[in-house]
């Protein structure tokens, strides 16, 4: 079933815009179907705070028919914020500490901005090690996305992401190297992802944390991981929850940025992103801004010659990921499983109680 709009967050009116279902509270008060309360932790920069909201209530809103989504956004106070993503949280958003009271099905980690290498002197990082710490012994499941699971191995299982020679941009092709996991049955084989960031977990770090890999790329490395009990912990460093133009737009950021003086070297075309007519029209404005001229981002003409080949898959893996926590939380979710639930097995969720 659908998104519920449980509050007037603009994602809500956004998202039934682009024909999307979203139910008023009212009318689903009425369906004898079950809720599924699923928190969503946005530590993205302003910028991108309202649009990764949007990105992740996509996935979740079209993956599964048979249960009402209730999104509980919030988000942590040590990150620096400007007045109008300010003015959104306090509006919109939710405290933890009343997350934690009331209990939680799932819990979705967005990747953040950070300033350097060393993740543990980040802002957020002791507040993120206690709300995953808490999730781990209160949430069937936690899904972290791209930076969070760097942040999670490293403070659950000491193992510490490490830098690219270059940044890791674009859309990659993807094996699926585990077939018999839940998260990935339905799936395509073979399919892409994005990725976008500078440091990775590789293979041989996840195994030696006891973490299974169940997706990777030749080009990109792991994609997605989870813990040695099979779903409470699930990791991703690609992002299938992007839109079609999302890598586009973070490469006209940094085509401004370049233009603005800081950044030294013209941004490089993201991997798989761009075909040839993009890359022609993008090769003159290139030539337009050398010879001194600022003409506008062409993104209206560009958005048109995009391709997106990731969709269905990440439907499929989301719509796998809401299942198995549906068939294996508690109807009470301030408890992490069903009753008949080994929680150092919660995937094999069709045991019975003897």
């Amino acid at each position: 079933m659908p998104l519920v709009a449980n509050s007037t967050l603009p994602t809500y009116e956004r998202l039934r815009q682009e024909g999307r279902t979203v139910l008023d509270p009212a009318r689903a008060s009425h369906q004898d179907i079950r809720e599924l309360h699923i928190g969503f932790l946005n530590m993205m920069p302003d910028a991108a705070l309202e649009a990764t909201e949007r990105q992740f209530y996509r996935r979740i809103g079209e993956s599964n028919q048979i249960a009402q989504f209730h999104m509980r956004p919030f988000t942590l106070p040590e990150l620096p914020r400007g007045a109008k993503a300010q003015e959104h949280i306090a509006r919109y958003y939710e405290p933890f500490e009343k997350l934690a009271e009331e209990g939680l099905d799932a819990l979705i980690v967005t990747g953040a901005n950070v300033q350097g290498a060393d993740l543990t002197a980040e802002p957020f990082w002791r507040p993120l090690e206690e709300i995953l710490g808490w999730a781990w012994d209160n949430v069937t499941s936690t899904l972290c996305s791209c930076l969070a699971t760097h942040a999670v191995v490293q403070q659950r299982y000491g193992q510490a992401r490490r830098p690219l020679p270059a940044k890791r941009w674009g859309v990659y092709g993807h094996t699926v190297t585990d077939r018999s996991h839940p998260l990935v049955r339905a799936t395509n084989t073979l399919f892409d992802v994005p990725h976008s960031r500078w440091n990775e977990i590789t293979r041989a770090q996840f195994e030696a944390a006891g973490l299974s890999v169940l997706v990777e790329s030749q080009e990109a490395g792991v994609h997605l991981a989870v813990s040695p009990d099979g779903l409470r912990l699930v990791c991703m460093q690609g992002h299938p929850e992007y839109d079609i133009e999302s890598l586009l737009k973070e490469y006209k950021r940094e085509v401004l940025r370049f233009q603005a003086g800081d950044c030294p070297a013209y941004p490089p075309f993201p991997v798989n992103t761009f075909g040839p007519k993009a890359q022609a029209v993008l090769e003159e404005y290139e030539d337009q801004l050398r010879a001194g001229l600022a003409p506008d981002f062409p993104e209206a003409v560009l958005t048109p010659l995009l391709e997106n080949t990731w969709r269905d898959t990440a439907r499929t893996m989301i719509g796998n990921w809401i299942g198995t926590v549906y068939q294996t939380t508690n109807v009470d979710r301030r408890k992490q499983f069903m009753e008949n639930i080994d929680p150092n097995d919660p995937i094999t969720w069709r045991k019975n109680k003897r």
